[in-house]
């Protein structure tokens, strides 16, 4: 397999079979704060991107680099490369799309604590390629950081339709707002859990 089809097993695994969302259960404060509605939902999907691959490209090089003989130094020194990025895609986010980052309110400045980017970025350190042996480059890094956004955008843009849907049945008053939401996270789950029997 050349090295395009290892960066399609990369992008499917990533998306669909190990997504960290429903895979790993990490992420999940914003997963079901911002899948409210579709626009906010994209927003944070995009931004999460951003932060996601450049952290993984960042951290890569801090942790190659600079970290060598400290790795007691690895999850301080990636928190810290996470909230510098996440400060300034909100003071972009603030300057360029004012509506936006209102209704992502809280949401975003807590990409900073989301357990999604950081978990990324440290599964990155110990990542190995499809043989097996060869650990992650900087480029399997950055791209297994971009293609992780992309699950967590695709998850969160199908949480917020659905929910966007709910909106319009009558549900009991007690299963409106997170217990619903709850059940379908439960469910979207073992949707993507039945991914992981696939072998690529």
């Amino acid at each position: 397999m050349g090295y395009l089809g290892e960066i399609f097993v990369m992008a499917i695994t990533a998306i669909f079979i190990q997504n960290f969302v429903l895979s790993r259960f990490l992420g999940l404060c914003p997963y079901l704060g911002v899948s409210k509605k579709i626009d906010s939902a994209f927003g944070m999907g995009m931004a999460v991107i951003f932060v996601m691959t450049l952290t993984s490209s960042i951290t890569y090089l801090i942790n190659r680099y600079l970290l060598t003989g400290m790795m007691y130094l690895q999850t301080i020194a990636f928190i810290l490369t996470i909230a510098a990025l996440v400060q300034f895609v909100e003071m972009v986010i603030q300057k360029k799309a004012p509506a936006l980052y209102k209704s992502l309110g809280v949401y975003l400045p807590l990409i900073t604590t989301n357990c999604a980017v950081l978990g990324v970025a440290i599964l990155n350190t110990t990542a190995l390629r499809q043989d097996g042996i060869t650990p992650y480059n900087f480029l399997d890094s950055t791209l297994n950081g971009f293609f992780s956004g992309v699950g967590f955008t695709v998850v969160l843009l199908a949480m917020a339709g659905i929910r966007m849907r709910l909106e319009l049945v009558n549900l009991p008053k007690s299963m409106k707002g997170m217990p619903i939401a709850l059940i379908l996270a439960g469910i979207m789950a073992l949707a993507f859990y039945g991914f992981m029997g696939f072998k690529i």
